[in-house]
């Protein structure tokens, strides 16, 4: 065995590798993002998942193996959302001005989302689990998966569909934004939030300091709301198939 490959070997096996290759595959993402001068389409999350997604499928590394690395900032996800009431608190004399609209659309926006998720995909032909999967996607991960759990839906399959729908709304979001000629931040940053939950919320923050205080207001806002309010929804929309 080659010096190289005993490196390999041993980092492979070890917790750092996952560590590592996070933290190495945001930063290249983020040099590639900004060397683009900031184009949406490489957004550094998603190019940071399709960089470890193809380092641990051309090392047939399992994903076990790896998070047993990634853990440690997997550990810092708590701290980093206890983090966004900073930039919030520097908005809560407009977010005052604002509480009654805001609730509005949260409300409203959580059940058009639901609404929709399931019947674009009925439409379509998916089964009963996917749709019962797909209704949670626009809320944060761990919400989600226990929304679809006791739904009926798979936590797993839904959890593909909330990263898939974040990617998209940092992707599309702000090139949608202008098409709609919406120019005030604290709109667009609600509209990031509750549509694209955490990754919403880290693009609005690329944007401007006030969208992203918004987005990380909607992101919690409706991570608290909606698993009260989409079982209503699912079973209303089970009433007329």
């Amino acid at each position: 065995m080659t010096s190289d490959s005993a490196i390999w070997v041993y980092l492979s096996a070890s917790p750092l590798f996952g560590l590592t290759l996070t933290l190495v595959s945001y930063l290249l993402a983020v040099k590639l993002y900004q060397t683009g001068r900031g184009n949406p389409l490489l957004n550094p999350v998603a190019l940071s998942i399709l960089l470890i997604t193809s380092v641990l499928f051309a090392s047939n590394l399992s994903y076990e193996a790896y998070f047993s690395g990634a853990q440690f900032i997997h550990f810092l996800l708590g701290p980093a959302t206890v983090a966004l009431a900073i930039p919030l608190f520097d908005q809560f004399g407009k977010l005052k001005k604002v509480w009654l609209p805001l609730t509005a659309a949260l409300v409203l926006g959580i059940t058009v989302s639901g609404f929709s998720a399931y019947f674009i995909a009925l439409q379509l032909g998916a089964s009963e689990q996917t749709l019962l999967s797909l209704i949670p996607k626009s809320v944060t991960a761990p919400i989600a998966m226990g929304i679809s759990e006791k739904t009926g839906g798979l936590p797993t399959l839904t959890a593909v569909f909330v990263v898939i729908t974040g990617i998209l709304g940092a992707i599309l979001g702000s090139t949608l934004f202008k098409l709609l000629k919406i120019r005030d931040d604290s709109v667009k940053g609600v509209a990031m939030g509750v549509t694209a939950h955490g990754l919403g919320t880290a693009r609005s923050f690329q944007l401007s300091p006030e969208m992203g205080a918004f987005a990380g207001l909607a992101m919690a806002l409706s991570a608290s709301i909606s698993p009260f309010l989409l079982p209503l929804v699912l079973s209303f929309v089970q009433r007329f198939q």
